[in-house]
């Protein structure tokens, strides 16, 4: 992760562009925004970590044990006890710090209540319409394209990630445990074999998809190590060393001290004497 202070990057290169760095296999990032709220954290034996809200009504899994590679699945429900409204699922690969951007915005969301948190998406709306999730990636120079006749996709400038949208109807049970969903956001040559991919059904609000696409636009690199190949697409990312911070410029009072410890110490004065009116004059025969 990234920080204002050099010396806490927590990596020795940066990747660029950011979509094609990969996870950096560690889950509290991603956790911290909704344990931070005082969610109900608890884990399974197979080490499983599920965050709950106070009212149930949304509910965080990481899952490195999960049945596939859905390794961070988010629901969010108008009944705590009925099916889920909305998912979203992040998979293994998927960059942590897009999982971090989406639970940040999910836990404002929360904050302000179900209105935010559970906001459908509405054609037309000032703060709800689909539209506002693909805006930042036209911003940063994303291509639309129609791959076919129930698919709109926009597709970064080097080609290596889309973001789809299926139109039409679908099944909301399958959006939730598969691929086919509304949205699909995947990295790569091919949808079959991704990089990384990133999906969200019908309901997901707006607003919490537009800040995965907003860090998925930063024109930031990423940090990682260099020898965690695994952490980024070797082949493809364009790796910069990460530099040690240089000294801060010497300020005047600096620039004086140094003077001043390399200055000779002044030499004492000699002694010199001196006429005195008590003083008395030489007898003859007398030194003075």
């Amino acid at each position: 992760m990234l920080h204002d202070d050099h010396d806490t990057i927590d990596g020795d290169v940066f990747v660029f562009p950011r979509h094609l760095a990969l996870s950096t296999a560690v889950g509290d990032p991603g956790l911290d925004p909704l344990h931070d709220l005082g969610w109900d954290l608890h884990h399974d034996d197979l080490g499983n970590t599920c965050l709950t809200a106070p009212d149930g009504k949304v509910r965080r899994g990481y899952l490195p044990e999960g049945d596939d590679d859905g390794l961070w699945r988010i629901n969010a429900y108008n009944d705590a006890f009925g099916p889920p409204t909305w998912g979203v699922c992040f998979n293994d690969s998927a960059p942590t710090e897009l999982v971090t951007a989406f639970t940040t915005a999910l836990a404002e969301a929360y904050q302000r209540g179900p209105d935010h948190y559970l906001a459908r998406p509405l054609a037309g709306s000032a703060d709800r319409d689909p539209f506002l999730a693909v805006d930042p990636l036209i911003n940063r120079g994303w291509q639309f394209n129609r791959p076919d006749l129930s698919t709109f996709a926009i597709t970064a400038p080097d080609g290596l990630a889309t973001l789809e949208y299926t139109t039409g109807e679908l099944d909301p049970s399958i959006e939730l445990d598969t691929r086919d969903a509304r949205w699909h956001l995947w990295v790569g040559t091919s949808s079959a074999r991704p990089f990384w991919y990133a999906t969200a059904s019908i309901d997901a609000p707006a607003a919490l998809l537009r800040a995965v696409t907003e860090s998925v636009a930063d024109p930031a690199p990423l940090p990682r190590w260099k020898d965690s190949t695994d952490s980024y697409v070797k082949d493809y990312a364009q790796l910069t060393p990460i530099l040690p911070p240089r000294p801060p410029s010497p300020t005047p009072l600096d620039v004086r001290r140094a003077t001043a410890s390399r200055r000779p110490a002044a030499l004492p004065a000699a002694s010199v004497p001196r006429w005195s009116t008590t003083s008395r004059p030489a007898l003859p025969g007398q030194r003075r």
